[in-house]
């Protein structure tokens, strides 16, 4: 079966690996252990069983970004997908590269900016289960508290960033909102289902995706939680049509996230 455009993994990269997996820890029950890669400190975070989350050390990343979440989408051809996001007019910042036991990977940007992951995950080393779990969403779950819920990418130009990744991973075009001077919020869907959301730049510095959270509770309280762990609260808590409560947030290091959840 195939994923491809499916959000299928979030990574932190960050400037305080301990600290950083102690928050979201707090915030989305996550359970955070070192995989154990030889060479390379990486931390996987598990949600009710389920692989979520990677974080690594920035230090010395090109350009050296502030903490950042990236979000990866599932290709069938990471190598053919790279090569048509530089024909598209994106930047290719990792060349594709493999990472033994998992798939193949290459670091972007759309047109306008925005950073994302690719990965083509390599089938032959799932298990039936691993199987079942990547078909229900794998990381991208908006049924479980603690997966990756909404992806929304915040653009200097919106129409022509929407062109781009339903060209790259094709998307449709779900219900638009007027948001009167912040202008339109156009859901985007991957095989029928909304997934995320295009919008302008509203007030980030920016073209970037942000990564919302699925929370279990009132988002309210996770946002004292938020607080009392030494994050900040940007917006919100809110309703959003469906109806939910979000609230965008950065988290003690400074790597921008949101939550959203059923409940004020």
């Amino acid at each position: 079966m195939s994923y491809h455009g499916n959000p299928c993994w979030y990574e932190l990269g960050t400037s305080d690996l301990k600290a950083a997996g102690d928050f979201y820890g707090r915030i989305l029950n996550w359970q955070v252990a070192d995989s154990g890669m030889e060479g390379f400190e990486y931390h996987l975070a598990k949600s009710d069983g389920d692989m979520v989350a990677g974080m690594m050390s920035n230090a010395g990343q090109q350009g050296n970004p502030p903490p950042n979440w990236l979000i990866y989408f599932a290709v069938d051809n990471c190598d053919k997908t790279a090569a048509d996001i530089k024909a598209a007019g994106g930047k290719v910042y990792k060349e594709p590269d493999d990472i033994p036991g998992t798939g193949r990977f290459a670091v972007v940007a759309d047109p306008q900016g925005a950073v994302f992951g690719l990965l083509q995950p390599d089938m032959s080393q799932m298990s039936e289960a691993d199987r079942a779990k990547a078909e229900e969403g794998g990381a991208f779950n908006q049924k479980k508290a603690g997966h990756g819920n909404w992806n929304e990418l915040m653009s200097t130009d919106p129409q022509a960033g929407f062109a781009f990744y339903s060209g790259l991973f094709g998307w449709t075009k779900g219900e638009a909102m007027d948001m009167g001077d912040m202008g339109t919020y156009q859901l985007f869907r991957y095989k029928g289902v909304d997934i995320g959301a295009v919008m302008g730049l509203g007030g980030a510095p920016m073209p970037a995706w942000l990564p919302y959270f699925g929370v279990d509770g009132a988002v309210t309280k996770i946002v004292e939680v938020i607080k009392s762990a030494g994050g900040k609260v940007h917006h919100g808590p809110i309703e959003v049509p469906g109806p939910a409560y979000i609230a965008v947030a950065q988290d003690p290091q400074g790597a921008w996230f949101a939550v959203v959840g059923a409940e004020k």
